[in-house]
């Protein structure tokens, strides 16, 4: 059977399966994501199909940090939001005060495809993307920096530095320099990370911020080096940037999908969650946006090119060098006084 005709008879499937599940009609759901050019590719590639599919009404709203937001509204017991996307530490760390619905294996199966890193009793994993190491190849040429101990080599690799101006994955990033396999990084040894931070300081021109302060930094030139997120790198390049990257010690995070405690329409939710996550779904968004699935089967859809594949964060073949980010450790006590300790680090002289 031809590619063209085992893709048309997976997205059958595919279609029979979700119109069996399909929801009461007239049955609405409101999503919530970051907004911007995320949350437009979203409405394209997952949202649209999902509520055509579904047979409901999809709606919207969007915040760049919905977390408070959801707390006030479960504890107020005036929950308005029914699925949610936010990162994936947002979901854990809602857990602990009971702020998320149990999931229903019945009403997401597709969840039993994701990674067991990337999913729980009351999350499933959604987008990823990665925390990279970029560097100027007209300063370094083919030869230019290809892991994080060669970005703290400044004898082997002179030139003008930065980091972001957060611990979360930095610390992760000074383990992987110093040595540290990437399955070993857990639990982080914050003492160990926090040495080999000092050592780099002096010679990080910017702790940036933003991604588009990140982005601005390295397109410019004011940095031969970087530590920045691939979509903000990629975006640089499809402008003619010279910048070079590559997956090699990478650090890959996630954002899930939640659904709030209260909602009444949890069912419904629960189905929209599923088919979000959906490898047809799944496998539409990356065509549209620099951010990588969640659920790996997405990759057996025969949908995305392989070009696109090459350059995407959860491919097989990208995710096989890196590290994935661990949500539970940073949510854990441990955790939160490693982000309390990174402060008292940055005002340090």
């Amino acid at each position: 059977m031809s590619t063209r005709r085992r893709s048309i008879a997976a997205l059958a499937v595919i279609g029979a399966i979700v119109s069996c599940t399909a929801v009461e009609a007239g049955d609405s759901v409101t999503f919530v994501s970051q907004g911007g050019a995320y949350q437009e590719a979203q409405t394209k590639a997952i949202l649209n199909p999902a509520s055509k599919e579904l047979g409901i009404t999809i709606k919207q709203d969007s915040s760049p940090n919905a977390y408070p937001i959801i707390k006030t509204q479960v504890e107020s017991g005036k929950v308005v939001w029914d699925l949610v996307d936010v990162p994936s530490g947002a979901c854990i760390r809602g857990e602990s005060i009971n702020l998320y619905e149990k999931i229903d294996p019945a009403l997401v199966p597709n969840a039993a495809s994701l990674d067991p890193r990337m999913r729980d009793d009351y999350s499933v994993g959604y987008i990823t993307y990665s925390t990279v190491l970029a560097y100027r190849s007209d300063k370094y040429g083919k030869n230019g920096p290809q892991s994080w101990a060669d970005f703290w080599d400044v004898k082997k690799f002179p030139g003008s530095r930065s980091l972001r101006n957060f611990p979360r994955p930095t610390l992760e990033i000074a383990l992987l320099a110093d040595g540290v396999p990437r399955d070993k990084l857990y639990p982080l040894d914050v003492d160990r990370a926090f040495r080999k931070l000092e050592q780099i300081k002096p010679s990080i021109a910017t702790w940036w911020t933003s991604g588009g302060q990140s982005a601005q930094l390295i397109a410019d030139g004011e940095v031969d080096m970087i530590q920045a997120w691939n979509g903000r790198v990629s975006a640089v390049q499809k402008e003619g940037g010279a910048v070079t990257y590559g997956y090699n010690d990478a650090i890959l995070e996630t954002n899930s999908l939640c659904i709030p405690r209260g909602t009444p329409t949890k069912v419904a939710a629960m189905k929209l969650m599923n088919a979000a996550i959906s490898p047809k779904l799944q496998a539409a968004l990356p065509l549209l946006i620099d951010y990588g699935p969640a659920n790996p089967a997405a990759f057996q859809t025969n949908l995305i090119p392989a070009d696109r594949l090459a350059q995407l964060p959860s491919s097989p073949q990208n995710l096989a060098q890196q590290a994935v980010l661990s949500s539970e450790w940073w949510a854990s006590p441990e955790g939160v006084k490693a982000e309390e300790r990174w402060f008292s680090f940055m005002q340090k002289k």
